[in-house]
């Protein structure tokens, strides 16, 4: 098959190769996809690239979690009607070493997610490592049907689907930007009131549409937010908070403390099998309603993979950045 893979951490340029390598085969409980498009996630820039001093898990790695295709094989214990079947796959460099950027990639039967007809390629290798990080933060802590949940960065790819998720749950979803021109890019239909950090007080605007505080946060950016999110939290919210800007982050601990706010750090590749399971769940039931939509970015082919890590490294442009991937 034709693949992409990295024999050593680096730059994009350095270390990923393309080229063929050996078609894998399903073993028990496991399918494998025909894959047409990978999904390119922050993450695996940075597996790629070392960060954090992490070092390489396997001699070899295919890289990339996400994708869509069809599934063409499986394996003993799986049901043999699920070949010819769309599919979105998650988890495919989860703790494993060959993931979506090839021709084929196997995964555990439940990884590949049925794929409506009606739902594009691009959508489905948009709702991986984003759509379940996105579902974790908003559901981790029940339901939000009748609460306020705030989202932050909410033009963003985890952000974007959270907003998305907790609308379609029945929540009156606040939104941040960074800056007052990215205000016209926020979706009214989802989002009910959106605020531009840049404004002169980002909190009290807040507290104008959620007087009594915010139920739920998503936090994208703990570092930068965190006086901002103790101003607004309601008694008893809890914050979501799935990246940061700063390695060791200070929060205001009493006022957060009083306040009996519930802080969750939320790692996508070690969350609970069966939240991993109703995020799929849930992100299927959800697109094929319509009430799921992603702004795509740039799709490079395969041999331009090096590319498409380097602008996801950038965090330029907006949008998902996908590979494509030959026949």
């Amino acid at each position: 098959m034709l693949a992409s893979w990295y024999d050593d951490q680096g730059p994009a340029a350095d270390v990923l190769h393309v080229g063929e390598l050996p078609d894998p085969f399903p073993g028990p409980d496991e399918v494998r996809v025909r894959v047409t498009v990978s999904g390119v996630n922050p993450g695996d820039t940075k597996k790629r690239r070392g960060w954090l001093g992490s070092s390489m898990p396997y001699p070899r790695v295919i890289p990339h979690s996400d994708a869509a295709g069809v599934i063409d094989a499986v394996g003993a214990q799986v049901d043999t009607r699920r070949v010819g079947q769309r599919v979105w796959v998650y988890g495919a460099q989860s703790y494993r070493p060959f993931g979506t950027a090839a021709q084929y990639t196997v995964v555990p039967d439940h990884q590949a997610v049925p794929l409506p007809d009606h739902l594009s390629d691009e959508l489905g290798a948009s709702l991986g490592i984003p759509g379940i990080t996105a579902h974790r933060t908003v559901f981790a802590d029940g339901p939000v049907d009748g609460q306020l949940v705030l989202v932050h960065g909410v033009l963003g790819g985890v952000g974007s689907l959270a907003a998305q998720l907790a609308h379609w749950a029945g929540a009156t979803v606040i939104a941040t930007v960074r800056r007052t021109a990215d205000l016209d890019r926020v979706d009214p239909a989802v989002v009910s009131h959106a605020i531009a950090l840049d404004t002169g007080d980002p909190a009290a605007a807040i507290r104008s549409y959620a007087p009594r505080g915010v139920d739920r946060i998503v936090e994208v950016a703990l570092s930068d937010n965190a006086d901002l999110d103790n101003a607004v939290a309601a008694n008893n919210a809890v914050i979501a908070a799935y990246a940061t800007r700063a390695d060791r982050t200070e929060i205001p601990f009493w006022p957060l403390l009083f306040n009996n706010v519930t802080l969750r750090l939320l790692g996508s590749d070690d969350f609970p099998a069966e939240a991993k399971r109703q995020a799929a769940r849930d992100l299927s039931s959800a697109a094929a309603v319509g009430a799921l939509a992603v702004a795509i970015g740039d799709s490079y082919p395969l041999d331009d993979i090096a590319k498409a890590h380097d602008h996801v490294d950038a965090g330029s442009g907006h949008g998902r950045i996908l590979v494509t991937i030959p026949r």
